[in-house]
């Protein structure tokens, strides 16, 4: 069936299951490039790196998730999808052993990196979702992915504290391995086929991608957006386990359980969903950008309920950031049908490198500045992001008049 077809036939294709199973692989597999986030603190001094150096492990492999977003995941739209997530799925099992087994800080680094590099395959699975779902439900189905995905990065840290905190830190990435086994087993046998008809080279397609970003304004806007969203939730939790346990006293098991009540934020994803198929994606987007400015005001509060309002910056600040996001990629798969999988490539290559600057000055923040510095940064990305699409809707409306 090729993808016209394919669309045609989105209800009958995506049905509840399909968008749980679609939602299980995204968590699972975006889960490798956040298992190493509250754990730095371990691995660090057990292969030989600096606690300044420690968070170049998180921002490395979020840099090689970027670099995989804008060499790799343009392929979905040249070649035969399933096929394509399989072999990347199967570069992450490699990956995720290495590190596992490594003792030397360089080479760590780089397996790091090429984690971050082979779990791009989840953004090969979304637009494949979108293809599938008829345009009436297309928010709604990417909504339900998106908080499945958003689900498996705020599970993948307590998960990872408290398997680090029993078994050790390289027991998590032999886990992650196994389950990225299963996960490749599961698209072999579930996944349907997608052939795209485009037929361009590799290199024409890459060449594409610049064209696609000079032509898409509404791509440009929501990616910086979600950039400095992604920038503030990165450094967030990429500092926050560091003040639980300096100034807090809390064990990585604790630490863990401070992380899942930042999952409730993947709620976030299937009410942004239904929002954008509304027609409400203004509106949403101040309310989500605005919030995630105010986010960290609860760190002002009494210090004997200080871990609480940490907690309460967590749950605000991951629900805006998932809304954003989803609402970003409603906007942006309706630009091109036949360019989703490049759009989605360059919306999100953004959005991890901003993410990755985000957990790369965390540890740096943190250090100099404490808390304190970390509440004025974090709140400096959003309020940015909300001045400039404040900018933008200003501009939209005089241009009405």
């Amino acid at each position: 069936m090729n993808p016209a077809n394919q669309a045609q036939h989105g209800a009958a294709t995506m049905t509840k299951g399909m968008v749980l199973l679609f939602a299980f692989c995204c968590g699972a597999i975006v889960a490798n490039i956040y298992y190493a986030q509250p754990i730095i603190g371990l691995i660090a001094p057990d292969i030989g790196l600096t606690n300044t150096m420690a968070s170049l492990i998180v921002s490395l492999t979020q840099i090689g998730y970027a670099l995989g977003l804008f060499f790799l995941v343009p392929l979905g739209d040249l070649l035969e999808n399933r096929r394509l997530m399989i072999i990347t799925t199967l570069v992450a099992i490699a990956s995720l052993l290495g590190a596992a087994f490594t003792d030397q800080p360089n080479v760590f680094l780089l397996i790091s990196l090429l984690v971050g590099f082979s779990s791009v395959s989840v953004q090969i699975l979304i637009p494949l979702a979108a293809h599938l779902a008829p345009e009436e439900t297309r928010g709604r189905v990417v909504g339900g992915i998106m908080g499945g995905l958003l689900l498996g990065i705020l599970l993948a840290r307590p998960v990872s504290s408290v398997v680090a905190d029993h078994f050790g830190w390289r027991a998590m990435f032999v886990i992650a391995a196994v389950l990225m086994a299963a996960i490749s087993i599961v698209l072999a046998v579930t996944i349907p086929k997608r052939q795209p008809d485009h037929s361009a080279s590799y290199g024409q397609l890459l060449g594409s991608l610049w064209t696609l970003l000079r032509q898409q304004p509404v791509l440009r806007q929501r990616a910086f957006y979600q950039g400095c969203m992604f920038a503030t939730f990165s450094l967030f939790w990429t500092a926050v386990p560091l003040e639980l346990a300096r100034n807090h006293g809390l064990s990585q098991t604790q630490i863990a359980i401070f992380a899942l009540v930042g999952a409730i934020g993947a709620i976030a994803a299937p009410i942004a969903g239904r929002l954008a198929d509304a027609g409400h994606t203004r509106i949403a987007s101040l309310l989500a950008l605005l919030f995630a400015s105010l986010s960290f005001l609860p760190a002002f509060i009494h210090p004997a309920y200080s871990v609480i309002g940490l907690a309460v910056t967590g749950v605000v600040l991951d629900f805006c950031v998932q809304m954003n996001m989803v609402l970003g990629q409603r906007a942006v798969y309706a630009l091109d049908a036949k360019s989703r999988s490049r759009l989605n490539a360059l919306y999100m290559t953004s959005i991890f490198i901003g993410g990755a600057f985000g957990s790369s000055v965390a540890s740096a923040v943190y250090e100099h500045g404490g808390w304190l510095w970390i509440v004025i940064v974090g709140s400096a990305f959003p309020l940015l992001a909300l001045l400039r699409f404040l900018s933008v809707s200003r501009e939209r409306s005089l241009a009405t008049v």
